[in-house]
């Protein structure tokens, strides 16, 4: 009887619904925020430099995250084409994180260091230039110059985000606030996206 009256009251269905998913996610996702390896970053995990912060935000305008995940899975044949499987401890300081779950393209989270600058160069100007098969567009639009004007700010923001999240890791200091326009501008979009893509995933192997 009890099922039928919850059953015929669309509004009251619709709020135990709510009630139970509510639940349900505190549940889940609360515990997490007292496990010391969802919080904290694995050793070798530092924060974004300037130039690396610039890029990864370029590497989401781009949308890149629409054909690269980031995000190893702890399954064989994931680990022996991509290398160690992902660790919450490397994202600390991802905010947005990037793990995704498309694959047109491979998985990104530890190509830093795989490739020399100059064949990511090449392959954002024109991928089949060194890849042939490749179905990428190219990227060869990305040489305006950053002037670092707003990276200071970026770096305020990430500091509060972070600082929610993580409260071990690492805070930008005034002093690297204070220098993160020098240390950008001049730069294109490819050399910040560049950096961003070499430091990806080289703390784990």
């Amino acid at each position: 009887m009890s099922h039928e009256i919850v059953e015929k009251n669309s509004g009251l269905l619709a709020i135990l619904i709510v009630l139970v998913i509510s639940i349900g996610g505190l549940v889940e996702f609360v515990p997490l925020f007292g496990i010391k390896y969802t919080t904290e970053p694995i050793e070798g995990v530092h924060k974004y430099s300037a130039l690396r912060l610039e890029g990864r935000d370029i590497y989401i305008r781009e949308g890149c995250y629409n054909c690269h995940s980031q995000m190893i899975r702890p399954f064989r044949a994931e680990t022996e084409r991509y290398g160690h499987y992902s660790v919450a401890g490397e994202s600390v300081y991802d905010h947005p994180f990037q793990w995704g779950s498309k694959r047109t393209g491979p998985d990104l989270a530890r190509v830093g260091g795989r490739y020399s600058d100059a064949w990511h160069f090449a392959h954002l100007n024109n991928p089949r230039d060194v890849v042939p098969e490749s179905n990428m567009p190219a990227y060869s639009w990305l040489t305006a110059k950053l002037d670092g004007s707003d990276t200071a700010a970026k770096m305020a923001a990430m500091n509060v985000v972070v600082g929610l999240t993580c409260p071990k890791c690492e805070n930008y200091s005034d002093e690297e606030m204070a220098n993160a326009k020098a240390e950008v501008e001049g730069k294109t979009e490819v050399q910040a996206l560049v950096a961003y893509l070499q430091g990806l995933g080289t703390a784990l192997r």
